[in-house]
């Protein structure tokens, strides 16, 4: 099932992929290209990667943009039935870099590694304090005028920090990027979600199963939201991804759950979420655990 990107009229799916890992687990080109057929397949689109994905502090900077490039270019199809979102913005040694100069080089470096002439969602990865949002603005506007970029988005800024990029823009942000997860429910009390749907921004969950964490809990809390989450996996006979995954998208803002899995059937597996239904008593159950304290 798609749904159109704020007003751009980008049809994404309930889905998305990411390619955090993609270099992390040594995935070569053919490994990619299948990656990337079962993820079509699945019914997903979104494909989100970034230019620091790949870099392991030393080298590797932008190698998952080169290998999503290569994959690209030697199935020329694919392109065309994918959204293909990436970031920029972190600068190695900087750490952030968000100057003119330097974003719009960002931007080139990344359609180039890629090969592609426009990117369909670009975010700014993390905020650089140093960089006022009138200057990103403008590189970003002029992006959209020579049609590099179709539509823009931000990863792990806060309300503010969008509030005060969007007063810059002539054109609406359609994407926010935060952590979310059911170990990680912050947004739901502190206004980032709030914003997300005042904004008609659609919320990109990264590490929606909590870094792993959901498979391997530690203390009572983690325990406790694991084990509400297997309780509701067994009675509907899907996996835990599955029900980590739709009850993120259960919330009105519309998330859509990342998935950072590097095997083809674990991403067969994820889709099954999209046909997953909570009642509201299932879901706060959930909600309760997560918050570590009983609901006022």
């Amino acid at each position: 099932m798609l749904r159109e990107l704020g007003s751009t009229g980008i049809e994404i799916s309930s889905l998305a992929w990411g390619m955090w890992r993609t270099t992390d687990t040594g995935q070569r080109l053919e490994d990619v290209d299948q990656l990337l057929h079962a993820v079509l397949d699945s019914g997903i689109n979104l494909v989100d990667t970034a230019d620091i994905y790949g870099f392991d502090g030393t080298s590797g900077f932008g190698s998952a943009e080169e290998l999503l490039g290569q994959v690209l270019a030697g199935s020329p199809g694919l392109r065309n039935r994918i959204v293909l979102a990436t970031k920029g913005g972190i600068r190695p040694g900087c750490p952030y870099d968000q100057s003119p100069v330097y974003l719009k080089e960002a931007i080139d470096a990344s359609l180039r590694r890629l090969r592609i002439d426009h990117i369909d969602i670009y975010q700014i990865h993390r905020l650089d304090i140093l960089a006022h949002p009138q200057e990103t603005a403008r590189v970003l506007e002029d992006g959209l005028a020579s049609g590099r970029i179709r539509a823009l988005g931000v990863s792990n800024h806060t309300p503010s920090q969008i509030e005060a990029l969007a007063g810059f823009l002539d054109t609406p942000l359609t994407v926010t990027q935060p952590e979310i997860s059911a170990l990680r429910i912050d947004c739901f009390e502190n206004g980032e979600l709030d914003q997300a749907i005042g904004m008609d921004l659609t919320p990109l969950a990264w590490s929606p199963l909590g870094g792993g964490r959901l498979f391997n809990p530690q203390d009572e809390r983690e325990i406790a939201v694991a084990g509400a989450l297997e309780s509701f996996a067994r009675d509907r006979g899907v996996s835990l991804p599955v029900a980590a995954y739709s009850w993120l998208m259960a919330h009105p803002a519309g998330i859509v759950p990342i998935i950072g899995s590097q095997h083809a059937d674990r991403i067969e597996d994820a889709a099954l979420a999209l046909e997953v239904e909570w009642s509201r008593g299932e879901w706060y159950e959930v909600c309760a655990a997560a918050r570590g304290t009983p609901l006022p």
